[in-house]
């Protein structure tokens, strides 16, 4: 399954290369959230690809769920963002990605995340996270394992570009991290798995897509993402939500070593 996943990245990633050299064309969303046509062509190329080869499996989708598709999902199903990091990509930034998750009774267990401008590639698979290289005609060159690193003396902290709240710069400045990276999309996870970073704060509205894949990435490291009342954080449709929250995350924070 994991190369399958892996495979359907590679191929959302060329097309959003392809896009992304040609300058992309912007709409927005009912929800004001900026979309292109990188992202609906490549989740019409993960969606495809997931299809083929797990047609048992529901898909939640980002872009279909924008539309009112969202299927019902029982203890597994995938979770799909095609293009993480819209504003970054809109902007000429390199830090966007493609993520595809596969969650199990509420948890991220396989995760795939791409960052086709940057050429990596990183994966999750139970208690094993690789970061892998990518080439310029996107083949794997090279893959190793990445594990988080022990909490250090003075942590450093990994935060949103777009989305940095009073919150949490409150939040950085309680614990002392003096050093702090700002960066978008869920390459945050990232980082903190392959220990570039120890934690990431989160304190403003995501959606389950935005943080599955990353999530399972940390958690294969050796990480583990606590909501507010430290448990870990669970990804469940809310029957009980509104439609535009049955997918949203609670505010959390991303430890690469248990606080």
């Amino acid at each position: 399954m994991l190369d399958i996943l892996t495979a359907a990245t590679l191929k959302a990633g060329r097309e959003i290369m392809a896009v992304h050299s040609a300058g992309p064309h912007v709409t927005y969303k009912n929800d004001c959230s900026p979309v292109t046509e990188a992202d609906q062509r490549a989740e019409t190329i993960i969606l495809e690809a997931l299809a083929s080869h797990f047609p048992t499996i529901p898909v939640i989708a980002e872009e279909a769920a924008a539309n009112g598709i969202v299927p019902d999902a029982g203890d597994e199903f995938f979770l799909v963002d095609p293009l993480d990091g819209t504003k970054e990509f809109i902007s000429g930034k390199q830090d966007f990605t493609v993520n595809i998750a596969l969650v199990r009774d509420g948890v991220p267990v396989m995760g795939v995340v791409y960052a086709p401008a940057l050429k990596v590639l990183w994966t999750g698979d139970g208690d094993i996270a690789c970061k892998v290289h990518i080439s310029d005609d996107f083949v794997q060159t090279d893959a190793r394992k990445v594990r988080c690193r022990a909490k250090p003396t003075i942590p450093i902290a990994v935060i949103s570009r777009s989305h940095c709240t009073p919150k949490t710069e409150a939040f950085v400045a309680e614990h002392g991290l003096i050093d702090s990276i700002s960066i978008g999309s869920s390459l945050k996870f990232c980082m903190v798995a392959e220990g570039a970073a120890d934690v990431y704060p989160r304190f403003s509205r995501t959606m389950m897509w935005d943080t599955a894949a990353g999530d399972a990435v940390l958690r294969a490291a050796g990480g583990v993402t606590l909501d507010m009342a430290g448990m870990p954080l669970r990804y469940e449709l809310h029957d009980h939500a509104g439609d535009g929250d049955r997918l949203a995350n609670p505010d959390f924070i991303a430890w690469g070593a248990a606080p």
